[in-house]
């Protein structure tokens, strides 16, 4: 039978922290090192240097077996159910610490070096005591964190859900006059504008069981949109990119751009009469991508406008991204910017945590 891999569903209230990657392997070296530390300062401590050191060096090692274990038992213990996998991570911890204890208190008899205080099975004991409580700790902590993850991306589906039924009403309804006013005048560019409505709604509402995307994707989007707000606006609408080189497989949140162009559109195009331009910029240096959505400052903007559109583009890149990501958006001289900062990802190379 082919062993599972880390693919493997977990429940949603068991999800185990992957301990194969950097971070949780340094919390246990760290963790490890700040006991033996400790220890070595209690004031009943009679263990110089050497026992420190000697100290240190049993407890890191004792670390990095522990996490190797752990990485490789991971996928067999995703499959418990309920919180049984904590409880499995727990044993194996205890296990392990018990097991090498055992064999440094032997080793340390067999060889007469005396460096086991004090003799006999309270080494052993003592330290699968210590294991026993801090693996309890470690594993609350991570338990925590895992359920305040899932809180985020409970609410990052929200969000875009809710992003979802809004463009149903609101843009259906303008993109629908659209087509009808085009119907006896241009049949070819009504029968485009449904080609483009279709495609987009297609995007838009048709992936409920995936909340990640690409630049690329993100950006066929943006140009459906566009094209059929060309139509409606007219002259008044001018579109102006500025795109350079672009990872396109980059990952993105799905529905990111297109918000934004629509806000762009919408308050800083619409109640302007002459109408004005909508500048897409957009650069990768550094593996950083930087996009920018320029419109004119109207104004009067359209009404309706509360800042929560972008708001909620503001927590879902956070959330999406981690804290190399940045957005800002404010008013510069005559215009309104809009501008991301993301770090590229490839898609596949991220599982979706939403």
């Amino acid at each position: 039978m082919p062993a599972p891999t880390d693919k493997t569903p977990a429940s949603s209230h068991s999800p185990l922290p992957d301990f194969c990657s950097l971070p949780v392997i340094s919390a246990l070296l760290v963790v490890g090192a700040l006991c033996v530390t400790l220890a070595w300062l209690a004031p009943e401590s009679t263990r110089g240097w050497r026992g420190y050191s000697v100290g240190m060096l049993f407890v890191e090692w004792l670390a990095i077996v522990i996490g190797v274990a752990l990485c490789a038992l991971r996928p067999w213990l995703l499959r418990l159910p309920g919180l049984l996998p904590y409880a499995g991570v727990w044993l194996v911890m205890l296990s392990i610490v018990t097991l090498a204890s055992w064999l440094a208190q032997k080793l340390d008899l067999m060889l007469g070096v005396q460096m086991i205080q004090p003799a006999g099975n309270a080494f052993v004991r003592d330290n699968a005591l210590i294991a026993a409580l801090l693996g309890a700790a470690m594993l609350r902590y991570f338990y925590v964190l895992a359920e305040w993850q899932a809180r985020l991306a409970a609410v990052a589906h929200a969000k875009v859900e809710a992003l979802q039924a809004r463009i149903r009403p609101h843009f259906l309804f303008n993109s629908m006059n659209t087509v009808a006013a085009l119907v006896r005048v241009d049949p070819v560019a009504a029968e485009r504008t449904v080609e483009n409505l279709s495609e987009l709604f297609r995007a838009a509402l048709g992936q409920h069981d995936r909340h990640a995307s690409t630049l690329g994707e993100e950006l066929q989007l943006v140009d459906r949109y566009l094209a059929i707000e060309e139509l409606r606006l007219g002259e008044r609408l001018r579109v102006r990119r500025e795109l350079g080189e672009l990872p396109l497989d980059a990952s993105m949140p799905l529905l990111l751009l297109q918000p934004l162009v629509e806000n762009a559109v919408r308050h800083g195009i619409q109640p302007l009469r002459e109408g004005g331009e909508v500048i897409l910029r957009g650069s990768c240096a550094d593996h950083m991508l930087r996009i920018e959505i320029d419109n004119p400052l109207a104004e009067h903007p359209a009404p309706g406008g509360s800042g929560h559109g972008l708001n909620n583009v503001r927590q879902r890149v956070a959330y999406h991204f981690g804290p190399r990501a940045r957005m800002q958006a404010g008013p510069q001289q005559d215009r309104f910017v809009v501008t991301l900062h993301l770090p590229v990802e490839v898609r596949d190379a991220r599982a979706d945590r939403r």
